[in-house]
């Protein structure tokens, strides 16, 4: 579009600005959020992350699917937005058996949020489309789902993934304080980890993780 002789650019829609409730909670004290329905590409799997190839092609199909979903929105919505961070949830079967040290036994799901504007079939064709040119091994496996966690208590980590214990012992102290609990096995319950950081680029002690729990009234 021309304007007096420039190109207006389209504007970028940013969600973490948008929502900042979401995503920028406090580094030393945890908060209590009320999380909406949002809409995400989900993969599932097990195993321990750093060292499973399950996890290796989850992430070798979700980041360019999103990143497919974007460019087929702009080309052809005229809608712009920033794709979202990685995010986890985490769990095992009997959570008491749940351990930082022993990750063989984790259950996950991946996920990246996606606007509310992006439909089914938006989702579709990005498929079709990374199969033609790329179909990573996982990509049947992606699903577009919501989740709905509701009222959630959650903090912000600084530093890396392997030090984040006490951080998540006080965020589950406060839960408990304040008359909440959780149990971390139903869908909307599970511990969740949202990852601002690119690893990649990031020095391990500057690494951004938010870390938030769904909750429920202690019965």
């Amino acid at each position: 579009m021309l304007i007096k002789g420039r190109i207006k650019k389209m504007p970028k829609i940013d969600l973490k600005k948008e929502n900042k409730e979401l995503y920028n909670p406090p580094k030393k004290n945890p908060v209590f959020v009320n999380v909406p329905k949002m809409n995400f590409l989900m993969i599932d799997g097990q195993g321990d992350p750093n060292t499973s190839k399950e996890y290796q092609d989850a992430m070798e199909a979700l980041f360019p699917l999103s990143y497919k979903v974007k460019f087929i929105c702009k080309k052809e919505k005229s809608q712009d937005y920033v794709v979202m961070p990685l995010e986890g949830l985490w769990w095992v079967d009997n959570m008491e058996d749940f351990s930082i040290e022993d990750k063989s036994k984790w259950k996950w799901t991946s996920m990246i949020r996606q606007p509310d504007f992006i439909s089914n079939s938006i989702i579709k064709q990005a498929i079709e489309e990374v199969e033609i040119k790329k179909n990573p091994l996982a990509l049947s496996k992606i699903r577009f789902e919501t989740l709905n966690e509701g009222l959630t208590a959650q903090i912000m980590h600084m530093g890396p993934y392997s030090e984040e214990g006490p951080t998540v012992e006080k965020l589950h102290s406060f839960i408990h304080e304040n008359g909440y609990d959780f149990e971390g096995i139903n869908p909307d319950q599970k511990h969740h980890e949202i990852y601002l950081s690119d690893i990649r680029r990031t020095k391990p002690e500057r690494l951004k993780t938010i870390i938030r729990q769904p909750i429920k009234p202690i019965e």
